[in-house]
């Protein structure tokens, strides 16, 4: 599926979204709070978004995606993997940090993404995790989820996938409750766990510290 929809991935999240996913990024990236020169890994990088945001930063990123139509139409200099999200391709306490945009919902379980980030990371590493959620404003849930479920569906058709872009509403039913996920992430060996709604709660973001001691 993702394979299908990489060669207009880029336009078709700047139309559905009117631009704002770049403002969102942004802020994961700030919220990611990693020094000049610091190694991330953008996990499930797609087109590479966030290796562009990073880099222009002055981060070095390396992405890794399991879709290899996605990182054939990746445009960016950060050195690019096909791998799985479960078995990273790199040693153990290699990275300063990991962000992910709209990802998580995407894998069968979380926990064992989550234990292989902490693998991966150096102890004080960073993440920043960003993917789509419900608002708690009533008069908002009702709007985001008939623009979720009727609109984009239909944006995704006339420009890129109907299916593809069908299965985005559904997918949001994958994702466990924020406060599971927290609890995910503290177990995988990560503190100082902060969670925050952006644009009204259509979007959410984690940010954690990969603690000296796994538990």
């Amino acid at each position: 599926m993702f394979d299908t929809i990489a060669p207009r991935y880029d336009l078709v999240n700047k139309v559905m979204t009117f631009g704002v996913d770049r403002a969102w990024r942004r802020q994961a990236v700030r919220a990611l709070s990693v020094p000049p020169g610091a190694l991330v890994l953008d996990l499930a990088c797609g087109t590479g978004d966030f290796c562009r945001e990073l880099e222009n930063g002055g981060v070095r990123a390396v992405g890794a995606d399991s879709s290899l139509g996605m990182l054939a139409h990746a445009r960016v200099v950060s050195p690019l993997v096909q791998g799985d999200g479960l078995a990273l391709p790199l040693r153990d306490s290699y990275l300063d940090g990991a962000i992910s945009g709209f990802a998580l919902r995407n894998f069968v379980a979380l926990e064992p993404v989550f234990a292989e980030l902490a693998r991966v990371l150096r102890p004080g590493g960073r993440i920043a995790l960003l993917d789509v959620s419900v608002p708690h404003n009533p008069a908002l849930r009702v709007a985001h989820g008939f623009y979720f479920n009727k609109m984009v569906p239909k944006v995704g058709a006339v420009f890129s996938d109907r299916d593809a872009y069908g299965y985005l509403p559904r997918s949001v039913a994958y994702l466990p409750p924020s406060e599971r996920i927290v609890e995910m992430l503290a177990d995988a060996g990560f503190g100082a766990i902060r969670h925050r709604l952006l644009t009204g709660g259509v979007t959410q973001l984690f940010s954690a510290t990969r603690r000296v001691l796994a538990r």
